[in-house]
């Protein structure tokens, strides 16, 4: 396996695994991905990986800022998403093992996530890497009419952010 910074001409491969993961209803409120131009707006682009698998983007790992606001410059999202070919395969982890990594080379101090309680998996793997459970968004958003739960958890950096 190799992570190497993602790049425009990996989008394709990018949203392909966005609406695999769409379509699980267990990974975004969203229901559709974005042109690659949104897309990019949204995300912190000196911190977006690819995970490689022969060849093959395998899954992709991303940070996108949480406010626009200087005092929270250091807190950011994380998303992670794999390839349905490739999961439980270890791909997660090293993924977000790099971004954990290379967020705290860049300042970042808090990692965060937003994950419907019904994905243990993904639960699993961010307390796997130090992420803590700090609340439980009720009704957050509706799916198909129906309100949604989220649990936010948290990493923060032992690191940087730190005086």
């Amino acid at each position: 396996m190799e992570i190497i910074e993602l790049r425009p001409d990996h989008w394709e491969d990018v949203r392909t695994i966005y609406l695999h993961g769409i379509a699980t209803k267990q990974a975004t409120f969203q229901t559709d991905a974005p042109s690659w131009e949104d897309w990019d707006k949204g995300h912190l682009s000196e911190l977006r990986y690819v995970a490689l698998i022969d060849g093959v983007v395998a899954g992709w790992a991303v940070l996108s800022p949480v406010s626009s606001r200087c005092v929270y410059a250091g807190v950011t999202e994380v998303s992670v998403y794999i390839h349905e070919s490739y999961r439980s395969k270890g791909v997660g982890k090293v993924l977000l093992q790099k971004l954990i990594t290379e967020s705290e080379a860049n300042n970042i101090w808090t990692l965060q996530s937003g994950i419907f309680p019904e994905n243990v998996a993904s639960i699993a793997l961010h307390e796997k890497l130090g992420f803590r459970t700090i609340g439980y968004r009720e009704k957050v958003g509706k799916m198909d009419g129906i309100w949604r739960d989220t649990v936010l958890m948290e990493r923060r950096s032992k690191i940087t952010g730190q005086d």
